[in-house]
């Protein structure tokens, strides 16, 4: 086996029972649970909190038993996102607390007998080692080859450090790999992002088109109870998705559309509601520019054109076109979350935006309201130095839409090879397991080989940790106080996170590992506090507040500084685009290059025997982050594999048969998983849910369940507007004997 500087190392108890106070497994799912069962209100104490597992954060009440265990985890009724109901990530959110894998102690890495392992540290010893070698990197490299991965609380605190010490390459994986070609579609479009939650006013529309949108699956809480009711009142939805989702068994019409044709259907909608002269004609007229160049642009788009190439017939087409008409305006296609998928998705989504305008939805009930939140004082801190480079850098002429950092740009910069002028040498992650969520894991794992060093802060062994140079445990949300949450949504409101017991193990929260790291950088002014307390109590008494009210209340609803959630009718309104106006014609895109107006084009299909890999989420769980829960696994501890019948029979697979998978870069998934023959997916794809196949044997309940579909994704298509990476053209093929048995 070739040896390398960074050996991914597999398995150690180091970390992961040595220095553990809690109960072994067996006792945790017996004596534990039955302790748990037989708590009442009546002895619990409860404490605020709003929920880690997704991005939607939810605020609930976190419930103590009468021996100060963590209990239960319940909404709360006065927060807008949940409505005081938890969906089954955020009441499972009590199995991250009790994971018996959870990390319990900094790890460092060293190289004992010529083997590369991991040994225990204090948190002294671990942040001074993190702290010299920044240090000798910024003196060497320059300070803006340090950067940062992170998803969740902790980005802002390690991004304060990341920013102090010189570098501004602060990356979220979610936006190149997930949301930022909706972004920057629908800024070209209407000047302003979507945002989170998305301001989708499902509760009052008549219409819902869903565009490989799984609602229901992938549990946005406030969308999926609105859902509900749209339901129960016979609203229309249209879902639009090669798989019949469970949100397209409560549709009206499901349109299973061949993989990487969904431009051609939307222009061929478009082109039915123009020429039928169903859009909404005053709202077009009054609020936006190119209507004509549109209007001419789609002649050629008819649904004869479109069935064609999507396998959508043509009657479908008009049918559903008249339909979302009819709700006008309040009609919402909906823009999706995870919308990287064929390395032309800014201009999918620029589709999504100009029919959405067409229809007059933005800004009207039962389309798309105008959130608002509310903006909370900052303590004084120095201004933060100018690097002197950026990741841009990195990437001359290309992305230049991008308004965030690119982490796939990021990875790529750091490989060797690349302008040395830009590379990195240190990164910083924190909360996301980049083995899974970037891109093609040989360049991951290449850029990763080249670093000076690596640091993970993360509450489990996910797989990254494995490549590590120091791993540092932080404290579940359950366990610690985080900045305020001040989301947008309907109403402005803040939410309150505080611990409801004191941190298990060694781990600590992600303000004070960040605090304590600036300190020895010498840049601790910029955390203008000794405890995070004093931080949150100043906030709220800027805003009529107080730590104290917020722990009893734990949600502060506030009213809307004006009436302004829906535009009035033919009201005066200036967009935030060159023009003033939604751009259906995007000035924006013609001056950098780009096609103002989009256009479909084909995309490679799937050779003989091979199938498109499609993946999707599971409602119980959130990527690889609750793979290992054990409240969530019980639920579900694998992913399946959906192959329609007329492929099983091609191939004499049955139900429950495991099966390994190769890509077309012969690519072998390292476990196998299991068939489900279903005539709910397409001849031409197979589906997955997202999350599994873990192999660090750190993770007991997730170790080999089922199959990585990021293991598998070895091509990518870059969005060159904003870089967007398109994940979806990748294709796999069966394979029924055990390609490992030789090794």
């Amino acid at each position: 086996m070739k040896t390398t500087r960074r050996d991914f190392i597999k398995i150690s108890s180091i970390g992961a029972g040595t220095i553990a106070v809690g109960t072994p497994v067996l006792n945790f799912i017996t004596s534990n649970s039955d302790s748990q069962n037989s708590t009442d209100d009546s002895t619990s104490k409860r404490y605020p909190t709003y929920c880690e597992i997704c991005f939607w954060q939810c605020a609930g009440w976190t419930y103590t038993n009468k021996a100060g265990a963590i209990w239960k985890i319940t909404g709360n009724k006065d927060d807008l996102h949940s409505n005081g109901r938890f969906c089954p990530r955020g009441t499972g959110g009590v199995g991250m607390y009790n994971d018996p894998d959870r990390l319990k102690t900094p790890l460092i890495r060293v190289t004992e007998n010529g083997k590369q392992v991991f040994k225990e540290a204090s948190w002294e010893e671990a942040l001074d080692l993190i702290s010299d070698k920044l240090k000798t990197i910024g003196e060497k490299f320059g300070h803006e080859c340090v950067a940062l991965f992170s998803h969740g609380s902790g980005g802002k605190y390690f991004g304060n450090v990341v920013k102090a010490f010189g570098s501004n390459s602060i990356s979220a994986p979610s936006y190149a790999q997930c949301r930022g070609p909706r972004e920057v579609a629908f800024i070209a479009t209407y000047g302003q992002g979507i945002g989170s939650p998305e301001p989708t006013d499902i509760e009052n529309t008549k219409c819902l088109v869903l565009i490989g949108s799984h609602i229901g699956e992938n549990m946005h809480n406030g969308q999926v109870q609105e859902l509900s009711k749209l339901v129960d009142k016979k609203g229309t939805i249209i879902t639009v998705d090669p798989r019949f989702s469970t949100v397209a068994s409560k549709s009206k019409f499901w349109l299973p559309i061949k993989p990487a044709t969904d431009i051609a259907l939307i222009l061929a909608w478009i082109n039915v509601i123009i020429n039928e002269e169903l859009y909404d004609k005053k709202y077009v007229e009054k609020y936006t520019y190119g209507f004509e160049q549109l209007k001419a642009h789609v002649q050629k788009h008819t649904p004869e054109w479109a069935y064609g190439i999507t396998t959508i017939e043509p009657h479908i087409i008009r049918e559903t076109a008249r339909e979302m008409a009819a709700a006008s305006p309040s009609v919402i296609i909906h823009p999706g979350r995870h919308v990287t998928w064929y390395g032309d998705d800014t201009q999918r989504l620029r589709t999504v935006a100009i029919l959405n305008a067409i229809l007059g939805s933005w800004g009207r009930r039962g389309g798309f309201y105008f959130p608002e939140g509310i903006h909370l004082p900052d303590m004084s801190i120095p201004n933060f130095p100018k690097p002197k480079k950026t990741w841009k850098d990195a990437h001359p002429g290309k992305f230049v839409l991008a308004d965030l950092a690119l982490a796939s740009g990021i990875c790529d910069a750091t490989v060797p090879g690349h302008d040395k002028s830009c590379n990195y040498k240190a990164w910083i992650v924190n909360g996301t397991n980049l083995i899974s969520t970037l891109p093609n894991q040989k360049n991951t794992l290449a850029a990763i080989e080249a670093l000076e060093l690596m640091v993970v802060i993360d509450t489990m062994p996910a797989e990254i940790t494995g490549y590590a140079d120091v791993v540092l445990p932080e404290c579940t949300y359950l366990e610690r106080y985080d900045l305020l949450r001040t989301s947008k949504h309907k109403a402005p409101s803040i939410a309150l996170r505080m611990p409801a017991a004191e941190p298990k193990f060694n781990s600590k929260p992600a303000w004070w590992i960040a605090k304590e790291l600036a300190n020895r950088l010498g840049l601790g002014e910029y955390f203008p506090y000794n405890d995070i307390t004093e931080l949150l109590d100043w906030q709220l008494k800027k805003v009529g507040s107080s730590l104290e009210e917020m722990k009893k209340i734990g949600v502060k609803k506030l009213d809307r500084e004006f009436d302004d959630m829906y535009l009035i009718e033919g009201e005066e309104f200036e967009f935030n685009t060159n023009t003033g106006k939604i751009e259906l014609y995007s000035t924006s895109l013609e001056a950098e290059g780009f096609d103002p107006l989009p256009n479909y084009t084909s995309h490679p299909q799937p050779e003989q025997g091979f199938y498109r890999l499609n993946y999707g989420r599971a409602p119980m769980h959130t990527f690889t982050r609750t793979s290992n829960n054990p409240n969530l696994t019980d639920l579900m501890s694998e992913n399946s594999l959906w192959v329609n019948p007329k492929v099983a029979k091609e191939w004499d697979l049955k139900n429950g048969q495991k099966v390994w998978l190769k890509n077309q870069d012969e690519v072998i998934s390292s476990f196998p998983i299991k068939v489900r023959v279903t005539e709910r997916i397409r001849w031409d794809s197979v589906f997955m849910a997202h999350g599994f196949g873990q192999k660090d044997k750190r993770l007991s309940k997730a170790y080999g369940r089922g199959v990585s579909d990021s293991e598998l994704i070895t091509h990518v298509d870059y969005d060159p507007i904003m870089g967007g990476t398109g994940m979806r053209s990748n294709f796999v093929t069966f394979l029924t004997e055990n390609p490992h048995d030789n090794v």
